[in-house]
């Protein structure tokens, strides 16, 4: 019986401190990847407990660097972790957290924007996507060049539940930009909501866990950090394509000072813009005076409904491109001003 509690309860043995472990490998962030250090070990276990209950849970954890939140999520007694790492010079500290926990690391030297997941972990552990989240986590001190195209291709991959989804509904506990934090959580008249914000909560249950001073990274960023955890929801809040309700979120926010019947509007080709643009507010019961901002998601919701009803009419409109017009009547005015066409062998 005690040889089975000692064995439940593991912790790893006694290692060098993070901050050891950069000096012994010689290691230092690189600004042109926006690395950060996370030393406090405090700090590091917080970050896995906000994540929730991982004894026995499967792990992946996004760019481990030195390894401060590896330490602490393999202390948390899961039953297997995959780390990706695209830097070469942090794999050995990671072979040293390896070796000290048998057969529970996984190292894979790659990048996170390419590493497949789908295969990452045992078939048994999918759940249907209306059942309870599967023991699958995703956890990462993400830098900050990667943290926003990095949510969005997964917000994309929960619509199509596809990639880490594959899985069920996969728990995510992420490091972002104070200031993005504050946009994937902001709630409608927030001077900070964003396409960010719609994008995540029409998808998920969005959570600012806790906020990490600067101060704690080394080399300390100009900014803080906030940490934030995704639970997928069972149906989404829009039920569109994801590309459709990113164009029009994206548009809506396009002119975010102004009426949102500004940033609707490009939605549609010049010609039938004001009347395209009255009949969609009309029917999605919007008023045209409200900021982008003050918008709902139920707002959004509506939007995206008649949307895809008007794409669904005219199949040409999903593909149309305000800036791509913008370019054409450009050229367009560059050919009469020079009185020819000559010209458009040279644009």
């Amino acid at each position: 019986m005690g040889a089975q509690a000692k064995l439940g309860a593991f912790r790893l043995p006694p290692l060098p401190t993070i901050g050891e472990i950069i000096k012994l490998f010689g290691l230092r962030a690189q600004k042109q990847l926006s690395q950060n250090f996370l030393l406090d070990l405090r700090l590091t276990d917080k970050i896995v407990r906000k994540t929730g209950n991982l004894k026995n849970a499967h792990v992946y954890e996004v760019g481990p660097g030195p390894g401060g939140i590896t330490r602490s999520i393999l202390n948390a007694e899961v039953a297997n972790l995959l780390v990706v790492e695209k830097d070469t010079r942090f794999i050995p500290g990671l072979q040293m957290l390896s070796d000290a926990a048998p057969g529970k690391l996984r190292i894979v030297h790659g990048d996170v924007l390419t590493f497949k997941l789908e295969k990452a972990f045992p078939e048994h552990l999918q759940r249907k996507w209306e059942d309870d989240p599967p023991s699958i986590y995703i956890i990462g001190n993400l830098p900050f060049s990667v943290s926003t195209p990095l949510i969005i291709r997964w917000l994309e991959n929960i619509s199509k539940r596809d990639g880490p989804f594959i899985y069920g509904r996969t728990q995510m506990t992420l490091t972002f930009q104070k200031e993005v934090a504050e946009r994937l959580t902001a709630s409608t008249g927030s001077k900070q909501r964003s396409r960010l914000s719609i994008m995540a909560q029409h998808l998920c249950k969005v959570q600012h866990s806790f906020t990490i001073p600067g101060r704690a990274f080394v080399p300390k960023p100009e900014v803080d950090v906030g940490v934030v955890h995704f639970t997928p929801l069972v149906q989404p809040l829009i039920n569109q394509p994801f590309k459709l309700v990113e164009k029009v979120v994206q548009s809506t926010f396009q002119f975010r000072r102004k009426y949102c019947h500004h940033g609707i509007g490009i939605l549609f080709p010049q010609a039938d813009r004001s009347k395209n643009t009255e009949k969609m507010l009309m029917l999605a019961d919007v008023d045209p005076t409200l900021r982008p901002t003050q918008l709902s998601i139920l707002h959004f919701k509506n939007l995206c409904d008649v949307y895809r009803k008007m794409c669904d009419e005219d199949p040409n409109l999903f593909t149309y491109n305000f800036r791509e017009e913008l370019r054409q009547n450009k050229i367009k005015k560059c050919v009469k001003d020079t009185g020819g066409d000559n010209d458009l062998d040279y644009i």
